[in-house]
């Protein structure tokens, strides 16, 4: 029986969230949140941060194609692989101080306190920082986690490109951190991310550990929409070819579809762009993209098929073109059922309450999953807001969550003595 940590045995939550509000010095928001996209220069300051840390803490850092950052502790067997613990560094334009970056800072911190501590493992521990979780400015989201297990191929993720045509592999190599390592020849014996919920169940339901068995599937189905450019004051109504029109009924018809599939689905339109988009000119394209996740994979096929086949024939009627483009898609995940029984005995050990909770935002334990055993931690955030500078935690949230973590990673990793 592989030995667990002693209830005793915490991490240093004020070092940790100290760590958390250095980080947010760089890249900040507008609003009081983050502005650290991936490939950016804050985000290359970020990332040097970040080294400069784990340097401090005793441990080597490689660098992959993808840019993906991998901090390593030593084991004492060199023959043992390695558990894999981390998240990204990477926020949204108007992102918060939380997302992402707890679960990296965290796996830091869990590095630092076994160095406090004195403990060793059997296995060494890896401190991740995935490159381009948040697809915000390179869709898609996961990027570079998702070359690591196989789902995209490098040439593809270097070819993506920005809102101003920058591409994925030129900027990486700009900003300095295009590293050597082959994408995903590391193997793992687990992996672990801790993440806010970015939801409000858990403040809900007064629980202070989200213990992850499940994270939803997910299709991102960018839209074309081709109308004709016309003046809105001088064309009349039953001559106009509008692009905007069949956007917004195609919008409801989202919500409808979304809504005829309760429980457990969600569907909505987060981004559009009008072209010309003027006061005075009706759009002759429009370019949106649906987001509709569900855990359920015959609720997610289903979905997705009604949507494409309803867009078109809302097109049709209004002689609007339409095409479609999958920019984003991962199936429904199962965790693997050992370690989330870590994270929850970690919990229970620790006197932390906890429920069952299934993600509902991508991550990038979702791509890990296909290639190791993995699972997640997650802790409450303040009205389940996220992806917004307003996003919130409480430092007793964050350690607490750091808590479990270090438990469920060390007592994975194998106690050395």
């Amino acid at each position: 029986m592989v030995a667990a940590p002693g209830e005793n045995m915490r991490v240093n939550g004020d070092r940790l969230w100290d760590s958390l509000m250095d980080m947010a010095k760089i890249g900040p928001g507008i609003a009081g949140g983050n502005n650290r996209q991936t490939l950016t220069d804050a985000d290359a300051e970020g990332r040097s941060l970040f080294k400069t840390w784990c340097d401090a803490a005793g441990m080597t850092m490689g660098v992959d194609r993808m840019g993906t950052m991998f901090a390593t502790r030593p084991g004492t067997d060199p023959d043992a692989l390695p558990v894999y613990v981390g998240s990204h560094l990477d926020t949204q334009p108007t992102g918060g101080k939380y997302d992402g970056v707890l679960g990296v800072l965290a796996a830091l911190e869990v590095v630092r306190t076994m160095n406090d501590m004195g403990i060793k493992t059997k296995h060494p521990i890896v401190v991740t920082n995935w490159a381009n979780e948040e697809g915000a400015r390179f869709a898609p989201a996961m990027l570079a986690s998702g070359v690591f297990a196989g789902v995209h191929d490098i040439d593809y993720a270097y070819s993506r490109k920005d809102p101003e045509g920058k591409t994925y592999g030129d900027e990486l190599k700009r900003i300095g951190w295009l590293g050597e390592e082959e994408v995903g020849a590391r193997k793992m014996h687990a992996y672990f991310e801790y993440h806010i919920e970015q939801g409000p169940i858990l403040e809900a339901e007064n629980k202070q550990i989200g213990v992850v068995t499940h994270c939803q599937g997910l299709w991102w189905l960018e839209f074309t929409l081709t109308g004709r450019e016309a003046h809105t004051g001088s064309t009349p109504m039953n001559l106009r070819v509008n692009a905007g029109l069949a956007m917004s009924r195609i919008m409801e018809m989202v919500q409808g579809v979304a809504m005829g599939e309760q429980p457990g689905a969600v569907g909505g339109v987060g981004q559009v762009f009008f072209s010309p988009n003027s006061r005075n000119v009706l759009p002759g394209k429009v370019v949106f993209t649906v987001d509709i996740r569900t855990p359920d994979q015959a609720k997610l096929d289903r979905m997705r098929a009604k949507i494409e086949a309803e867009a078109a024939r809302i097109c049709e009627a209004l002689g609007v073109g339409c095409s479609v483009e999958a920019v984003g898609h991962f199936d429904p995940v199962t965790f693997d059922p050992k370690l989330v029984d870590a994270v929850r005995n970690a919990a229970d050990r620790l006197g932390y309450s906890h429920m069952n909770i299934i993600s509902g935002a991508g991550h990038d334990a979702c791509w890990a999953a296909k290639v190791a055993p993995s699972t997640m931690v997650m802790c409450p955030c303040v009205g389940g807001l996220s992806h917004n500078e307003a996003e919130e935690i409480s430092k007793e949230w964050a350690s607490a969550g750091a808590d479990v973590l270090f438990h469920a990673v060390v007592e994975t990793a194998e106690i050395v003595g």
